[in-house]
């Protein structure tokens, strides 16, 4: 049997690493991450290899030669262009003449290759992935199998809701020659992306063979310091060209030519790896580390969980804490490196300096002595893993989110962007949202990006902007609702809905590598301003709705606009369709410091006082950036978010019994029965707020709501707007001749129970599996966490996506039996974390 090794890529996440070698020659204790997956197949009988290369190819071949010195036989192919996975292999066709396997060169793993490969003929498969399970399965390729091993769906780089099962696609294939002929020739192709898909679709004999044991993605820098370390705790075993050698408190393995001064071994503790002709002088203190060759380590230095490549030289009582030290790197006295730190080829550090954690540094830079290096030298700090939640970067104003980073984060996100396009940007009425929003528009300037300003804007008004013309995204910033001493960053597309998280991947990377795009020093983006924005809205807005009946009716509304920019124009906007309005907190702050519960509640207190006194029509709040609203009925009872939507809702089915509804998966199901009296139908989406503007964006949808208090009715715009929700709102009482009261009394009588369980990210995958699987024989759907109905009643289990918890959602007629549902899976969702650990 023949093997494919993947050999080409261009490991960009993990620089520097790669700056000068191919990511498969990246040394994993002194022997390329290769040459371990080459004797691992050599191991199962797998010994006529073709290798795909693409970049930097000669070092490869140079090392590999034609395989006889390490007992295989191997063929070089090297495309000339990028052909994706799929088509790479598509040009080594002519070499696969029988059944043969695919692995990747940089790669981890002890798996039994020989169980894949007798799977494959048990089940007379056309093609067999290897699969394993993971804690976190939201980065790799999640497969979903039948009983039998035949696979069913496959879910690209899932979100939580949409992780069934943690076992992933390893990237390791067992294929028929046959397979190849789906590949058109000289096309670009992927594997997971195409080639699978189309056999899925066409029920091919696609098989997974789930496979334990040590599997790793050496993807990343992280992922390589975690691989030596699993190597020396004994989590993989690999083969050594040095020789093991025991000490009093661990293991030494010595190459030719290593010296070690006699009374040093006490000093060795775990599995310490020296490389051929490397000396330790003096009492250094070596703790499951690995030195390369020819290195000379100085007396009192000490190194815990470091990887030295060639040729280092580390100068007296310098101490190296999981990092990873190049070749040629020259270190001097008492230097200290922090764990995560990465110091490329031929850097010399000066004495006494000190390399923060983290911190990356590109080859052949020279570091003064006494220096504190606490960004990456060329390519910026390395803020955090991820700096996005969903389509929002938040962060504490001027200790994470600093003019620095906005200026940094603006020039990514213009990167991504054509050259001379255009982006609208906005702010709510905080002086830090303004700070900010200069620092982003100014590196989006330096990417050749025209900023089109609307200055203080309601969220609302900004992205029904970006529905017309002329910007292909647009940025407001605010202060977090969640957190008043934090500013939000929210990232919108040309539509004004939240950017998908493709899109959100694509900023990060360039951000943290800091690839931006610099333009000429003539050609910087333009600023302008937007002076009619309010007009586009307002004109809209009016034409949108009914205006003669609610001038007609002229109903009284109290409306605390919460210190926010909707005051600057929904109370006209009302009194221009005949309302009488009462306004409560209309004057706009730039100091907030947030509002505590306590305040909240007592906002809320005087609102509803305020509607019964007066005998308005219905009570409003604003939420700050305009986009959430909370509903008072005449009587002066606060509504629920949950209550509002179902009172909304109604409202819609009674006035236009026709087109559909949008809500989320976890919405109640009142929401269905008050559609089927009116004879709509209604659509569930994931909760995220982008699936919902993207299912509202149908013509023929009436209205759309989030479980938080936000509300759309595409009429106006698919996007959420609590302005247009309030002047709606009157527009259906009107129209209806009914009261909020009046409605809210005659809604059908569901319970609705909520409560949140402790999961952590580990045990998120495998609490989604046992969910799924406990669901076999129930009616499930799969939409965004896995949704139970039983008979009238249901119940939801959703991972958050961000939080480490899971919510567990359960609805019924009868009170009771709503809370016994929510803590029977609330008991499961413990059970199987138990049982996961």
């Amino acid at each position: 049997m023949k093997a494919v090794i993947m050999a080409g890529g261009f490991g960009t996440r993990i620089h520097p690493l790669t700056i000068d070698l191919p990511k498969p020659m990246i040394p994993l204790y002194n022997r390329p991450i290769m040459l371990h997956i080459i004797e691992l197949l050599k191991k199962h009988g797998i010994d006529e290899l073709i290798l795909l290369l693409y970049h930097q190819p000669m070092i490869i071949k140079n090392f590999f030669g034609d395989g006889s010195e390490f007992g295989v036989r191997i063929t070089y192919v090297t495309p000339l262009e990028d052909f994706g996975t799929a088509g790479a292999v598509k040009m080594a066709a002519k070499h696969l003449d029988e059944r043969f396997m695919i692995i990747s060169g940089d790669l981890l793993t002890d798996f039994d290759l020989s169980k894949a490969m007798t799977f494959h003929e048990e089940k007379q498969a056309k093609g067999t992935l290897t699969l394993t399970s993971v804690k976190d399965p939201l980065q790799f390729g999640v497969v979903i199998t039948n009983k039998e091993g035949k696979i069913t769906k496959f879910l690209e780089k899932p979100g939580w809701g949409e992780v069934f099962s943690d076992t992933i696609n390893t990237g390791i294939y067992v294929l028929e020659p046959e397979v190849l002929d789906m590949i058109p020739e000289g096309e670009n192709r992927d594997w997971s992306k195409d080639i699978f898909p189309q056999m899925l679709a066409n029920d091919d004999a696609l098989f997974g063979c789930s496979l334990d044991g040590y599997w790793a993605d050496i993807g990343n820098t992280d992922a390589y310091l975690e691989a030596c370390q699993d190597i020396a705790a004994g989590r993989v075993a690999i083969n050594l060209n040095e020789k093991p050698t025991r000490t009093n408190d661990g293991q030494l393995f010595l190459g030719d030519g290593a010296q070690l001064t006699k009374d040093e071994k006490s000093l060795v503790e775990g599995m310490v790896v020296l490389g051929d002709n490397s000396q330790v002088l003096g009492k250094s203190r070596l703790i499951n580390c690995v030195v390369g060759r020819n290195c000379i380590i100085e007396d009192g230095v000490e190194l815990k969980d470091a990887t030295l490549w060639d040729n280092v030289y580390i100068k007296k009582n310098t101490t190296v804490t999981g990092a990873v030290l190049c070749n040629n790197v020259r270190v001097g006295q008492k230097v200290v490196i922090e764990e995560g730190a990465v110091i490329a080829e031929e850097t010399t550090i000066g004495d006494e300096a000190l390399i923060k954690k983290d911190v990356k540094i590109w080859p052949r830079k020279v570091i003064e002595g006494g220096a504190i290096v606490s960004t990456n030298l060329i390519w910026g700090e390395k803020w955090r893993k991820s700096i996005f939640e969903g389509a929002i970067v938040r962060g504490l104003t001027n200790v994470e989110l600093t003019p620095e980073f906005a200026a940094k984060l603006g020039a990514a996100y213009g990167s991504i962007l054509p050259k001379d396009s255009s982006v609208l940007t906005g702010r709510d009425s905080v002086r830090s949202s303004r700070m900010l929003k200069r620092s982003f528009a100014g590196g989006l300037l330096s990417a050749g990006i025209n900023v089109r300003d609307s200055k203080m804007v309601s969220l609302p008004v900004l992205r029904y902007k970006l529905t017309t013309f002329g910007e292909v995204g647009g940025i407001q910033f605010r202060q977090s609702p969640e957190e008043p001493a934090a500013t939000d960053i929210l990232f919108f597309d040309a539509e004004g809905i939240e950017i998908s998280s493709a899109t959100a991947k694509n900023i990060e990377r360039i951000f943290f590598k800091e690839n931006f795009r610099r333009v000429h020093y003539t050609d910087p983006g333009g600023i302008s301003e937007i002076p009619r924005i309010y007009d586009y809205y307002r004109e809209g807005f009016l034409r949108s709705l009914d205006a003669p009946a609610i001038a007609k009716a002229a109903p009284k509304v109290v409306v605390d606009l919460n210190h926010s920019s909707a005051g600057e124009l929904l109370p006209g906007i009302l009194n221009e369709l005949g309302c009488e309005v009462i306004e409560l907190n209309s004057q706009v702050s730039e100091t907030r410091t947030g509002t505590s519960p306590e305040q909240d509640a007592k906002a809320m207190d005087q609102l509803s006082r305020i509607v019964v006194t007066l005998g308005a029509k219905a009570g409003f709040w604003m939420g700050p950036s305009g986009e959430r609203m909370r509903l008072v009925d005449e009587t002066g009872e606060l509504l629920s978010d949950i209550e509002t939507m179902a009172v909304l809702t109604a409202l819609v089915c009674q006035a236009e019994h026709r087109d559909s509804l949008v809500v989320p998966i976890s919405a109640p199901s009142i929401i269905e029965l008050l559609a089927a009296e009116a004879g709509m139908l209604v659509k569930r989406t994931k909760n995220d707020p982008r699936s919902i503007a993207e299912s509202a964006k149908d013509r023929r949808v009436q209205f759309a709501a989030s479980m938080d208090g936000r509300f759309a009715f595409p009429c106006f715009q698919h996007n959420f707007d609590a302005l247009f929700t309030v002047a709606k709102t009157l527009e259906l009482l009107v129209r209806t001749g009914l009261s909020i009261g009046q409605v809210r009394k005659n809604l059908p009588k569901r319970y609705y129970e909520h409560v949140e369980v402790p999961c952590s990210l580990e045990f998120k995958g495998g609490v989604m599996r046992k969910m799924s699987e406990d669901s076999v024989d129930l009616e499930a759907s799969f939409i965004d966490g896995v949704r139970i109905q039983l008979k009238n009643d249901w119940a939801l289990m959703l991972p958050d996506q961000y939080r480490p918890v899971a919510h567990i959602i359960a609805e019924s007629a009868d009170e009771k039996r709503a809370k016994e549902l929510a803590e029977t899976y609330r008991k499961k969702v413990e059970k199987w974390k138990q049982e996961l650990q």
